[in-house]
């Protein structure tokens, strides 16, 4: 234990300096960077060549010699009777990945993504929002929820489909689809609302530290960090996420009318296989199944707006790795436990 205890000092300390040193650069980086514009730029992949290609390559690993012979010289045919006879042309799946953190920031790509397909989507197409998010900020969220509604707004069919969590500002979007499909074990709901905030005024009591606020409106501010917490701020406050929990009904309710929602907006989640007895979702499947099903029926298309990351983004992105893992590391070392 001495030996642990030793070996942990050491790495919190290594940690530590490491921090410190990529938080300077990170500071004299984003120093020398800014006022410059983001610049980003629409990435489309052919999800249906990439497909092909998989199918291809592993035929060509299974098969013998003269077998993927046989298919390629089909294959060649039926090209060659293609440029004669063109097929038909397919109506389009676009695919659009939103993995969204607690502030929903994400929403910045997902704008330009949405505005992008709705310019050039027929009412034949489709479009697929493949959903991550154990939701967030309730203003991030509803815009994130307002770009979905653009694109059924225009009668384009969307489904949503869920691999492992869309719950609370997550589900908020996904009920804006026309169907949701969701894994066995991806968790949903959560359709709830929740706030916290914790307060100093003892501490600063102790220390013998005032603190004044000054506002005007009886409530332009209700619970605070530092001062005093009344009963009628409390009140104040909890009205305020009443309020808020309604609107999150209201906006459920509509998009999924044939839901019980007093039964499912007590802020549980779900997993998939009772969410869909539950009616928040209409499918069991996962994201994979259903673009193989989709891919027989439509070209599809993936579409995402890159933006370059900055040397102090950079930086600081290998910064959060280095740390994750070393203290996953020494978690991993000091426990054995199992998950499921």
């Amino acid at each position: 234990m001495e030996f642990l205890f030793e070996y942990g000092l050491f790495l919190a300390q290594a940690v530590t300096i490491v921090v410190a040193i990529v938080t300077v650069l990170v500071t004299v980086v984003g120093l020398s960077t800014k006022g410059k514009a983001e610049t980003g730029s629409l990435v489309i992949t052919n999800l249906t060549e990439a497909l092909n290609e998989v199918v291809l390559a592993v035929k060509q690993q299974i098969l013998t010699k003269d077998q993927f012979k046989a298919l390629a010289k089909a294959d060649k045919k039926q090209k060659k009777a293609d440029k004669k006879i063109p097929p038909a042309v397919k109506d389009k799946l676009f695919v659009i990945d939103f993995k969204g953190s607690m502030d929903a920031h994400e929403v910045e790509a997902l704008r330009k993504e949405v505005s992008a397909v709705v310019q050039v989507a027929t009412k034949s197409d489709k479009v697929l929002i493949r959903l991550e998010s154990p939701g967030g900020v309730v203003h991030g969220y509803g815009l994130a929820a307002s770009q979905l509604k653009r694109i059924t707004d225009r009668d384009i069919p969307l489904v949503v489909s869920v691999d492992k969590v869309a719950a609370s500002g997550g589900y908020m979007m996904a009920c804006i689809a026309n169907e949701i499909v969701a894994a066995p074990f991806a968790i949903i709901g959560s359709i709830g609302v929740i706030a916290q905030i914790p307060n100093f005024s003892k501490i600063l009591k102790k220390n013998d530290i005032e603190f004044e606020q000054v506002t005007a409106g009886e409530f332009k501010r209700t619970l605070t960090l530092f001062g005093e917490n009344t009963d009628q701020d409390r009140e104040k406050f909890q009205q305020e996420i009443d309020e808020t929990h309604e609107l999150f009904k209201q906006h459920v309710s509509v998009n999924r009318p044939s839901l019980d929602i007093n039964k499912v907006a007590t802020g549980e989640h779900w997993f998939g296989n009772q969410a869909i007895d539950l009616g928040l979702i209409d499918k069991i499947t996962t994201s994979d199944d259903y673009l193989l099903q989709q891919h027989q029926e439509r070209d599809i298309f993936h579409l995402k707006f890159m933006v370059p990351k900055t040397l102090s983004q950079k930086l600081g992105k290998a910064a959060s790795v280095s740390v994750d893992s070393t203290l996953t590391t020494l978690w991993n070392r000091l426990h054995s436990s199992r998950w499921f």
